[in-house]
């Protein structure tokens, strides 16, 4: 049932992690830092499986769409947040909390889609390797990620829609450090169960739907791989699959955690960490996951790098 202040705010206020000045400042030390290896690191892996043909191939493919998602993530909160943490006003606007919430769901659920992606890839290169080439062509590739975005677009449409037409009379202070879906909800003045369950819906669709595709992608890999009756050959085929497992349980754990809930069981301590761990953490994890584990990024880094000595040294 509505309230009888019936007065649509202006504006938000984001309280932020602390009230404290000292730690303040020790935040936006600590995520310009986050932020400046996210750029680096995404930016830099676009560039690397852009500029090195050998890495021309589905798996990179879908890896540099991923750094693109992740860099645009960071770049819809971190700058934002680190605006804040320097200033006593804490004021975002209406149409720009509401843009910032509608690029994060679009993005987080196109990750999600393109995670799944991957992990069939790597499904098809090993339980199929003969079909690979035929199966994962490059039509193929550029349909599952315009079907990803476009899934992201779907899901963010639905969500913002649903939260516009609420009313926001009581209070506009956001008790999160971004414009999130579940402390925003907690402002409004009217009964948000039936779009907390609309959401839900959406947001547990997406997140299932592309969770069991790669459970089932990785149970038929592994099913595959304890039939490897060499050691070598084992290690080699779970190598290939194992940053990207790696990535998809640390998204997928913070992501369930944080949003598969009723809201009013938002708590802003437990709920605000794990949301900086998602929002920024992961974000710059992603591309070290996957350079660091991996001899073919880090061979293409050696050969552009000496590409571009080679071009210098020329002139």
């Amino acid at each position: 049932m509505g309230r009888k202040n019936n007065t649509q705010v202006p504006d938000f206020i984001l309280l932020g992690l602390t009230d404290s000045e000292e730690i303040q400042l020790g935040l936006f030390m600590l995520f310009l830092q986050i932020y400046l290896v996210t750029v680096l690191g995404n930016a830099g892996m676009i560039l690397i499986v852009r500029l090195d043909l050998l890495l021309h191939t589905p798996m990179y493919f879908f890896l540099s769409h991923l750094s693109f998602l992740d860099l645009s993530y960071s770049t819809v909160i971190i700058p934002k947040t680190l605006e804040n943490l320097l200033s006593s006003t804490k004021y975002i606007s209406y149409v720009g909390c509401f843009t910032q919430m509608y690029f994060l769901v679009f993005l987080g659920a196109a990750e999600c889609f393109l995670l799944s992606s991957m992990a069939y890839d790597r499904y098809v290169a090993i339980c199929s390797p003969l079909h690979y080439p035929v199966v994962m062509s490059t039509r193929f590739c550029c349909s599952l990620v315009f079907g990803s975005y476009l899934i992201g677009f779907a899901d963010s449409f639905v969500n913002v829609l649903c939260i516009s037409r609420l009313h926001f009379c009581d209070s506009n202070v956001i008790h999160h450090f971004f414009c999130d879906t579940p402390p925003v909800l907690a402002l409004s003045c009217f009964d948000t169960h039936d779009i907390e369950i609309m959401i839900f819906v959406v947001a547990g669709s997406t997140l299932m739907v592309s969770l069991i595709t790669i459970s089932v992608s990785y149970v038929s890999i592994l099913s595959t791989i304890l039939k490897i009756t060499s050691t070598s050959g084992q290690r080699k085929a779970f190598s290939t699959c194992a940053s990207h497992l790696l990535g998809v349980t640390i998204f997928y754990g913070a992501t369930i955690f944080t949003y598969l809930k009723p809201s009013r069981s938002y708590s802003s301590g437990k709920d605000q960490v794990a949301s900086v761990f998602y929002t920024i953490v992961i974000p710059m994890l992603n591309p070290l996951i996957y350079s660091l584990r991996n001899k073919e990024v880090k061979n293409a880094l050696i050969r552009v790098m000496q590409k571009g000595e080679s071009s210098e040294q020329l002139k």
